[in-house]
């Protein structure tokens, strides 16, 4: 968004930047998007879509427009002005004057027998009247227009032209007024109207109707979601490492496809399987590039004079099914590390091999502790010919802050190994036998599986001495035929266990991880994984392709039930960032009347969901973006996959059957991480670990030589002082515009989720980088392309302000370019920089 508001800049002057949202035709409305357009310094919000239930009340209460209070922790500066459309986004009825529409045009020629001037005026005063009823102001929008419409744009303006006429001759006697206007001038008038307005909190979602509500889009094309996250991920590298470096611009590409598939029928799922294809495809062209940024740089900061020779980084996309041309066809090879995240970063790394063993080396010179496993037959099925690997070593890794990582693999065996070290490598594998209950834990968690189900029985958190039973399985709900790409509408509001009685069952156990393989179902397996050092358990899961011959839909769910007292309430993301109080069967804005008992307590899951009670609290992070919800109390369910065979009414015309790379249907592979601990503990927890999981590191391969070390470096940080604190995520540093860099500074926790980590907090830009002196700074909108200081927002009277005071305003920023971030902000700049030799 902030590079479409810069073109408009660019090309149309600052009369070109727009000052209010216009969401015509977009699924829901949430309440951080609602933030995110305040930060930008616009001032409203316009959209046709909501609930069905939920206009009538809101047409009735003459509530269809608002103030929108945007966030809880940014206080006032987060609110925006609402307006939600009398119908749709279509003209009224009637007055469709299109290539295609079948209404009269206007006839204004008495001396022809089908003059109908009259007629066509007093018709569009009695909607005027009808629509203006239902709003607080004397003003009333007119949406003159559809999708695909002003084809014949002549016919258009033309009749436009003459309603506007004849309608105004009348206004004495009408108290009608009609003009051109737009959404700015609109809302200008509602400003000086001088009305008080009354406020919302929550979401505009889910949205729909009874048995037709539109939350199956939140988990359709779950391997295109994902893909969008992990291009996503690149984009913001390679912009990072070209503001570093200061060299021309390459990721301008991979921008403009990053900006289409944020399109409503992309990210969606609801396109058609063609378009889905054109979509990966150009993010896939646009990696690429950026992929090449990236060796380009990072090549080159790790020769140490000109003369050592540039390492010859590859990249392995496919280190998720086990596959990686390099590794698995050299013995000597490095493992480069890139973590854009400006604190230093401590996680696992899986890379494929042929061969059974290695030596490790770290970046300076230490042998490093690993594992070996075996890959699984599931592992070998989903990649087919992609990959040759046997095994997966699996180390531990320390990045840098903004900076790399090298670690070097040359071939080992048992006589050069120390102990620890070989047996690590032979990780025990056994199956459960006499029904015994099983179990795998590390320093910080354990997990109980029943020895008779095969199922997850309980989680413990060792630090905090929290336990709690857990089952956590897989079920389907059976679709109608109303489902689709967009509507979520099973036949059953009881999904079917995809298990029957027990699941096969493998334990892994090594000094670095231990590992439970569960196959449900031929086409449905699961590893659950505890590393050494970590406080969350992974649970990596794979699906597909689902079966299709018995010619029944079928929509995937990984649910967690507990004895948890959760009094109906849920908790989800928004947008990635707040968290929103879910209640089952129930809205904030209107009596809610309970239809679809599933599909309509549905909501988005960017990257968590949660269950707690007063002491005990269940968080499930994701890769991507699902739909889950809470269904009953002490569950929560996400949906992973959908396969829906029929094609539904007011679909896309085609069915949601994604039939994959050979053909049978798509196979989706993802990862969630279980977080146990107390409710005043878990924010610490899930909140810098969503961060990492969405900036997770670059993994670069290369060959190596036995002089590598000593020509190269094998650690670097760009940062010049000491890291940014885990509550600070470096959101942004790209170039601008000529010496110029946008820096974005994200202060991650919201108010009073920690004791001490939602505190404010202050940090220094000076000295900060090793690249470049900062010599200016000045501070922008969220969007980077209007200085702060000019940034000028209407203010609106509201009928309810039960907050606390405003966050304290930031005062000018000093020489030291100290920074305070409150809870939840995003603070923008222009740097103007002046790099060093």
């Amino acid at each position: 968004m902030a590079d479409g508001i810069k073109f408009l800049q660019d090309n149309f002057g600052q009369c070109g930047r727009p000052n209010v949202a216009w969401q015509i035709d977009v699924f829901g409305h949430s309440r951080e998007q609602t933030a995110l357009f305040a930060l930008m310094g616009m001032d409203g919000v316009f959209f046709a879509r909501l609930q069905s239930l939920e206009r009538l009340v809101r047409l009735q209460e003459k509530r269809m427009e608002g103030v929108w209070q945007g966030s809880t922790s940014l206080g006032s500066k987060a609110d925006l002005f609402f307006g939600a459309f009398y119908d749709h986004y279509s003209p009224p009825k009637g007055y469709c004057f299109d290539a295609f529409c079948v209404d009269p045009p206007i006839q204004d020629d008495r001396d022809l027998f089908d003059y109908n001037v009259d007629e066509r005026v007093d018709g569009f005063l009695k909607i005027v009247s009808e629509q203006a009823q239902h709003f607080q102001t004397n003003h009333i929008m007119l949406l003159m227009g559809d999708d695909f419409e002003y084809e014949n744009a002549n016919e258009w303006f033309k009749n436009l032209d003459k309603l506007i006429k004849y309608v105004n001759e009348k206004e004495n006697s009408t108290n009608v007024h009609v003009l051109y206007s737009t959404p700015a001038c609109y809302l200008l008038s509602l400003n000086q109207a001088n009305k008080t307005w009354t406020t919302k909190k929550e979401d505009f979602m889910p949205i729909g109707s009874p048995h037709n509500f539109w939350t199956g889009f939140y988990s359709s094309r779950p391997a295109l979601k994902q893909y969008v996250r992990e291009t996503s991920r690149v984009l913001q590298t390679c912009k990072q490492l070209e503001g570093l470096a200061g060299i021309p611009q390459k990721s301008t590409f991979l921008k403009d496809a990053m900006g289409i598939v944020q399109h409503h029928d992309a990210i969606t799922g609801t396109e058609r399987q063609h378009v889905a294809d054109d979509y990966a495809k150009r993010l896939a062209m646009g990696t690429k590039q950026c992929q090449s940024v990236m060796v380009d740089v990072i090549s080159q900061w790790m020769v140490k004079n000109k003369m050592a020779p540039t390492p010859e980084l590859e990249f392995c996309n496919y280190l998720n099914i086990s596959a990686c041309p390099l590794s698995e066809s050299t013995d000597s090879f490095s493992v480069t590390l890139y973590n854009s995240l400006a604190y230093n970063v401590t996680d696992y790394v899986s890379i494929p091999v042929t061969r059974g063993q290695y030596v490790v080396t770290g970046p300076h010179g230490d042998e490093i502790e690993h594992q070996m496993l075996e890959v699984s037959s599931q592992t070998k099925k989903v990649r087919g010919d992609k990959g040759k690997a046997t095994h997966q070593v699996i180390f531990p890794v320390t990045i840098p802050a903004v900076g790399f990582s090298v670690y070097k693999f040359t071939p080992g065996n048992k006589s050069n190994q120390t102990d620890k070290i070989h047996n690590a490598i032979n990780a025990k594998q056994n199956t459960p036998s006499d029904n015994n209950d099983i179990g795998i834990q590390n320093e910080y968690m354990s997990l109980l599986f029943d020895g008779t189900t095969g199922l997850l029985k309980s989680v413990h958190n060792s630090v905090s001495e929290v336990s709690l039973p857990v089952q956590q399985s897989f079920y389907w709900y059976n679709s109608s035929t109303n489902s689709n790409h967009y509507i979520f509408t099973p036949y059953n509001n009881n999904p079917f266990p995809l298990f029957s009685g027990s699941v096969n069952l493998k334990i892994v156990k090594g000094n670095l991880v231990e590992e439970v393989h569960q196959e449900f179902t031929p086409w449905l397996s699961q590893v659950i994984r505890l590393y050494k050092g970590q406080q969350h358990a992974e649970f990596e899961w794979t699906v597909g392709p689902i079966p299709f011959k018995d010619g029944l839909s079928k929509e995937i769910i990984t649910r967690f039930d507990t004895p948890l007292k959760t009094k109906k309430l849920f908790y989800t993301d928004s947008n990635g960032r707040q968290i929103m109080e879910r209640r089952r069967d129930h809205r904030e804005s209107f009596p809610y009347i309970q239809t679809d008992p599933v599909a309509a307590n549905y909501y988005p899951i960017n990257s968590r969901i949660y269950i707690k009670d007063n002491d005990v609290q269940l968080t499930v992070l994701t890769d991507r973006s699902h739909g889950g919800s809470s269904i009953k109390d002490g569950s929560m369910e996400v949906m992973i996959h959908r396969r829906l065979l029929s094609v539904a009414e007011n679909s896309v015309n085609e069915a949601l059957n994604e039939t994959g790379q050979y053909g049978d249907g798509l196979i989706v592979r993802g990862k969630h991480y279980v977080i146990l601990e107390t409710p005043q503990n878990s924010a610490k927890l899930h909140r810098p670990l969503a961060t990492q999981i969405y900036a997770s590191p670059t993994v670069m391969l290369s060959k190596v030589t036995n002089e590598w070390k000593s020509s190269h470096n094998t650690e670097f940080s760009s940062l010049a002082i000491n890291t940014l604190p885990v509550n600070v995520n470096l959101l942004t540093l790209e170039p601008w515009n000529n010496n110029t860099l946008l820096l974005r500074l994200e202060h991650i926790f919201e108010e009073k989720e920690d004791q001490n980590l939602s505190l404010p907090v202050t940090v220094s830009l000076k000295n900060l980088f090793k690249a470049f002196d900062i010599i200016g700074i000045e501070e922008t909108t969220l969007d980077g392309n209007l200085l702060k200081k000019d940034a000028k927002r209407l203010h609106w009277k509201q009928e309810t302000n039960d907050r606390h005071k405003d966050p304290v305003l930031h005062g000018p920023i000093n020489d030291d370019m100290q920074i305070t971030l409150n809870p939840m902000e995003i603070r923008t700049f222009w740097l103007t920089v002046q790099r060093k030799t």
